[in-house]
């Protein structure tokens, strides 16, 4: 059995309670999205033994300490940690409406209670900690405390079994706004691909507002926002994402 169909045991606490939702609840539900950066793609298993029995849990190769990030804008409810057992260290985020999300079994929280979230922030990492038996993400939408059957993007997820789902949280096909920096206030140079071996097509000054069209990997760069290979289509060319804030640690736009 591969890796990212093997089955987690979690022992959660979290109570079983069925609550319909109305017509009206479900239109008032945020417009949720998968809680990984745009692109990415994740094999989600639902189970009819899971509790609680709507939740999921996403894993794919080689992800313990992977970016976990809102899957709405919120306010974080919850920053806990229940050591070895249960959802271990975990978040939870109110969306308003009596919507709330956790993210479970978390390696790091990046996030405190009371703090104000974006759709695509990144709250904290894929791990193992509490009632898992391997690294991934357990994840439910709740409705006034009862969890919900999951929606991403408008759409039910699959109930029961795998499927694999690409994340499309803060893509924007008419592009994602971001602000360049740098350490020494230098502007940075636009090539035509995604390295620094590639012919310089221009360049584009310290604290300007650009437009990423789209995201692709490259050169591994390291700039004033940390070391990353993705790099950012804006006009003619690419810079590196290292040099560009958008208020998330991953990818904000579709691939190229």
């Amino acid at each position: 059995m591969s890796r990212a169909r093997r089955v987690f045991v979690t022992a959660l606490v979290a109570p079983l309670v069925g609550l319909a939702l109305t017509q009206g609840e479900a239109a008032a539900a945020p417009n949720f999205q998968l809680p990984f950066p745009c692109g990415q793609v994740w094999e989600g298993q639902t189970r009819t033994n899971h509790s609680p029995a709507n939740s999921v849990d996403f894993n794919r190769a080689n992800d313990d300490g992977d970016p976990v990030v809102a899957s709405a804008g919120g306010t974080v409810s919850r920053v806990a940690n229940e050591g070895g057992t249960s959802y271990g260290r975990w978040v939870e985020i109110d969306h308003g409406g009596g919507w709330r999300t956790r993210y479970a079994h978390l390696s790091a929280q990046a996030v405190s209670v009371g703090q104000s979230v974006r759709i695509g922030q990144r709250i904290g990492s894929v791990g193992t900690t509490g009632g898992s038996s391997g690294p991934h993400l357990h994840y439910e939408q709740r409705l006034n405390g009862a969890d919900q059957k999951i929606n991403f993007n408008g759409a039910q997820i699959l109930y029961w079994g795998s499927r694999s789902y690409t994340s499309r949280n803060s893509c924007a096909t008419s592009g994602t706004t971001g602000t360049v920096g740098t350490d020494s206030g230098a502007s940075v140079t636009v090539r035509s691909g995604p390295g620094t071996q590639y012919a310089a097509v221009g360049s584009v000054a310290n604290g300007a507002t650009v437009t990423i069209r789209c995201q692709v990997r490259g050169q591994s760069v390291t700039g004033k926002y940390g070391t990353t290979t993705l790099w950012d289509q804006i006009g003619s060319g690419y810079i590196s994402d290292a040099y560009v804030y958008t208020g998330s640690d991953g990818q904000v736009a579709p691939n190229c």
